[in-house]
């Protein structure tokens, strides 16, 4: 069985490690929601990951929705994330664009007072990170047929977009709650269309996505991650393995560069598991992993790589750390979001805590 430490090939990248930076919102890019010179640095410090997939970006202005979050649909933010490229290849390592719809979950705060969008006018439970903090979800707009189209537009553009700005790929968010996840699942999409009502329907909207952006820059560089949970960001499914494991066997078609499952991996993984049974592509696990958990769950065939979150922002040279084992430095969770090098760029290297 392979290690953590082994190459592995996930369409058409040649990955030196199965030990990926999972996409973590840190909201450095300001109000212009450009990338800058910061943000450069911290993925450049987090190089020597196997890959690292970007912190969730914005691929439209009604879909965005998380102060300070960056964003992908502008030529500036383009240009901007082709400073972050630049300096995570001159490291040696690899990156891909993860591409955000926030859907209902945004605020019309954030949207010089439009409605958010969703699958169905259902809003979230709990409160939104608003711009004059948090607020209540509002009940969002029902996206029209036409409106699917153009948000399957939007896709495809950024895609394009990520492309000119030197990503090795993308990977599509349809999980944790966002645009896509609202169309997957019957707690929040209750259509009466070609998009609502049986899982092949719900399923449709996030299927053309993936038509729509593997058309543009190719199946090898484009990845998906879903999240097969129920509650978190109050999500819900009433059969979970039934609609996951279906969407699975869909994507085979489309011979996707990884599949990327969050599930919390401290509590049984049984959609993963039936998700594994029916994807046949490179398999990547994220939440809640330490190392040896990690390394099991290759050992038993389950995953082929596992992404770390907060281990990633509180330790840029995790894979060395591991490999060594080294003791990790704690992460503060107090600073995740502060906007500052504080709890960003400043946590030590093996060397310099040394």
């Amino acid at each position: 069985m392979p290690t953590l430490f082994d190459p592995i090939k996930a369409g058409a990248l040649s990955l030196k490690n199965r030990i990926w930076m999972a996409p973590l919102t840190r909201a450095r890019a300001g109000e212009s929601r450009i990338p800058n010179d910061l943000m450069a640095e911290y993925y450049r410090q987090r190089a020597s990951a196997g890959l690292i997939i970007s912190e969730a970006t914005a691929i439209s202005p009604i879909g965005y929705g998380w102060k300070n979050a960056p964003a992908i649909y502008t030529a500036a933010q383009e240009k901007g994330w082709a400073h972050i490229t630049r300096a995570v290849h001159e490291a040696g390592g690899y990156i891909v664009l993860q591409l955000w719809h926030m859907g209902r979950l945004s605020h019309p705060d954030f949207l010089d007072g439009q409605l958010p969008v969703s699958a169905s006018a259902i809003a979230a439970e709990g409160v939104a990170r608003s711009l004059e903090g948090n607020k209540p979800y509002v009940i969002p707009h029902a996206l029209t047929k036409d409106e699917i189209q153009d948000t399957i537009d939007d896709y495809q553009k950024a895609a394009i977009r990520a492309m000119a700005a030197g990503f090795d790929g993308v990977e599509i968010h349809g999980a944790n709650g966002y645009l896509i996840d609202q169309f997957l699942r019957d707690g929040s999409n209750v259509r009466t269309d070609e998009y609502g009502g049986s899982v092949q329907n719900r399923a449709r909207f996030l299927i053309e996505v993936v038509e729509a952006v593997t058309a543009a820059i190719g199946p090898e560089r484009t990845g998906l991650r879903l999240s097969p949970m129920n509650g978190y960001q109050s999500m819900h499914d009433s059969n979970l393995e039934g609609t996951f494991t279906y969407a699975a066997k869909e994507l085979n078609k489309h011979d996707l560069a990884f599949l990327h499952v969050r599930e919390t991996s401290n509590l049984p993984l049984t959609v993963t598991t039936a998700m594994r049974r029916a994807y046949n592509g490179v398999m990547v696990g994220n939440d809640a992993y330490d190392f040896s958990r990690a390394q099991k769950v290759l050992n038993d065939g389950l995953l082929d790589a596992v992404a770390f979150g907060v281990p990633f922002i509180a330790n840029p040279d995790l894979v060395k750390r591991f490999k060594t084992g080294a003791p990790l430095n704690a992460a503060r969770p107090e600073s995740f979001y502060k906007g500052t090098v504080e709890g960003y760029t400043d946590y030590p290297f093996m060397e310099k805590a040394a």
